[in-house]
């Protein structure tokens, strides 16, 4: 069915080209497809991939372009061939927005590695705005009396931190290197499997210290220091390539440095001896169904709790801006309402 015919246009935030201010416009809403759903759009959350779009750093973006991957909305038109998904159901779109299904990484399970992948606020339109138009295999039933608001980050930061975090593996102790939306939420979750948080921060920001002692790491400090024990594993939220080689010193033998990030600056050469005794280093990319439905089954268990910062959707710019200087502790959201 579609959306009520009175409501002809929506609001958005759009990139035109890389390195300028978002503008704001109005536009049709969009046809519904025999497999979309229209969703209006509640919160989106703003996060560092956004700025990598943004600034040029991750090329061949869909311009003009509405950005956002980490969008709570409501159901409010579905097409013909959709059954599983209501009008009227709160719903999550991540940033996986399309895979083909066919190829060989989608048929092992893989579909964050399909080489065809659409990505939400990237290759296709995201959720800075009143309405976001989603595959309908790709939204998630979000439950629970989490706000909205509060429900965004989980769909990227909650996520990806839920992926490089199973990646780093079971070791006791930790490592967090850029204290932001993700490791805060990791954090939590570490916190309650019983593992000690290492956190690192950057150099001198003292209000970042106290947020990751305050959810339950047990040390916290510069990200050019070295933790007081070893580290069983490490990831990597910062987008600096430099902390490679200072997570790998920091990791012991048989240790794990993940990257988390999809971007990073270019990572320094390091003497073998850092990697050598069985330390590993692996990237992350993307997302699966999979990793969602598991993430937003364990959050109400833990619980996590993200913190965040709103904005209306006409301040994108001021919260860009923000979320790029630092003075964010957890995540930026934008609100619709």
């Amino acid at each position: 069915m579609q959306e009520d015919s009175a409501v002809a246009t929506m609001h958005a935030m759009i990139m035109e080209q890389a390195r300028k201010p978002l503008r704001a416009i109005d536009r049709c809403l969009p046809e519904v497809g025999p497999d979309q759903v229209l969703v209006r759009v509640s919160a989106c959350g703003v996060c560092r991939t956004d700025l990598h779009v943004l600034d040029g750093d991750l090329t061949g973006p869909k311009l003009p372009l509405i950005l956002g991957h980490e969008i709570i909305g409501r159901v409010v038109a579905t097409g013909a061939e959709v059954s599983e998904i209501k009008e009227g159901e709160r719903v999550g779109i991540p940033w996986l927005g399309w895979t083909c299904g066919v190829c060989v990484f989608c048929r092992a399970g893989q579909e964050n590695l399909c080489p065809l992948a659409r990505f939400t606020g990237y290759t296709l339109d995201g959720g800075f705005a009143t309405h976001s138009l989603v595959d309908n295999r790709y939204c998630f039933p979000v439950q629970g009396s989490i706000s909205d608001a509060n429900a965004a980050p989980l769909l990227c930061a909650g996520l990806i931190g839920h992926r490089s975090y199973r990646m780093a593996g079971e070791g006791v102790r930790l490592g967090l290197y850029g204290f932001g939306a993700a490791a805060h939420i990791v954090a939590q979750v570490a916190v309650h499997d019983g593992r000690e948080v290492y956190a690192f921060v950057r150099p001198g920001d003292a209000k970042a210290q106290d947020f990751a002692m305050r959810l339950g790491a047990v040390w916290s400090g510069d990200s050019t220091e070295m933790p007081p024990e070893p580290l069983d594993a490490a990831i990597l939220f910062a987008p600096v390539g430099s902390l490679v080689p200072q997570a790998l010193r920091a990791v012991r033998p048989g240790g794990r440095v993940v990257c988390a990030g999809i971007h990073m600056s270019d990572i320094p050469s390091f003497p073998y001896d850092l990697l050598w005794r069985e330390r590993s280093l692996c990237s992350v990319a993307n997302l699966t169904r999979q990793d969602g439905t598991e993430f937003l089954a364990l959050a109400p268990e833990v619980p996590v709790q993200t913190s965040v910062e709103t904005y209306p959707l006409l301040a994108a710019n001021e919260a860009i801006a923000d979320l790029r200087q630092g003075r964010i502790s957890g995540a930026a959201v934008l609100l619709t309402d």
